[in-house]
């Protein structure tokens, strides 16, 4: 049966339009772990033997890794994010909170913590992980029952930290090719401007990652 007020609905409703949390943040991104190998950028290089520029290849991969994730919004690496949620106004009532979208081929999420402000107090409560579940089928937390000390000043009062695993694309030989070409562009353009007219490949980086990239409605 349909919810009747809307206010409460997105939180009461096994659906979601729009999605019900305030605001999200990164909480912790890997970005020492290579991706690409150094023999892989060398012989995408041509710089068969000479590793007097090892290390500046290995940074330009890490950023060439960081580009990708942003682009398809995913994480090739596990990516750890908190999620914000408002004021629900409920109290002892199942709730259901959203979490961000996932990209296809993501290998799902892992409910680290859900926390909570309580009375008037300025430091987060860990909520029992026993009184929620995570719903794979809707990417959301079903929360058992809001904690009825929930405080009322603070603006996002409840929040989920969660890791967002890495990623099967990561492993894909186009996905990795686009990586390979970009790091290319990356490596034989180390400045931001050029007197030369620059037009993009007909079938490039952007071409091989559209297919994977999410469609947002």
């Amino acid at each position: 049966m349909a919810v009747e007020n809307l206010t409460l609905a997105p939180f009461f409703g096994t659906s979601r339009n729009p999605y019900n949390y305030a605001k999200v943040e990164q909480i912790t991104r890997d970005v020492a772990t290579a991706w690409l190998t150094l023999e892989e950028c060398t012989q995408q290089l041509n710089l068969f033997g000479d590793e007097s520029q090892d290390t500046y290849i290995s940074s330009i991969e890490l950023a060439t890794r960081m580009a990708i994730e942003d682009f398809l919004g995913m994480a090739i690496f596990a990516t750890s994010y908190r999620v914000y949620y408002g004021n629900i106004g409920l109290y002892n009532t199942q709730v259901f909170l959203d979490l961000p979208e996932v990209s296809q081929g993501a290998s799902g999420v892992t409910i680290d913590a859900v926390y909570f402000y309580g009375d008037s107090n300025t430091i987060p409560e860990l909520i029992d992980p026993t009184t929620y579940s995570y719903d794979p089928t809707g990417n959301r937390v079903i929360l058992n029952q809001i904690p009825n000390t929930l405080n009322q000043v603070v603006a996002n009062p409840i929040y989920v930290e969660y890791t967002a695993n890495a990623n099967n694309l990561a492993s894909y030989p186009v996905i990795k090719q686009a990586g390979l070409m970009l790091l290319t562009h990356i490596y034989n353009n180390r400045s931001n401007t050029t007197e030369a007219n620059l037009r993009e490949i007909p079938f490039g980086v952007a071409t091989l990652l559209r297919p994977y990239k999410p469609l947002v409605m």
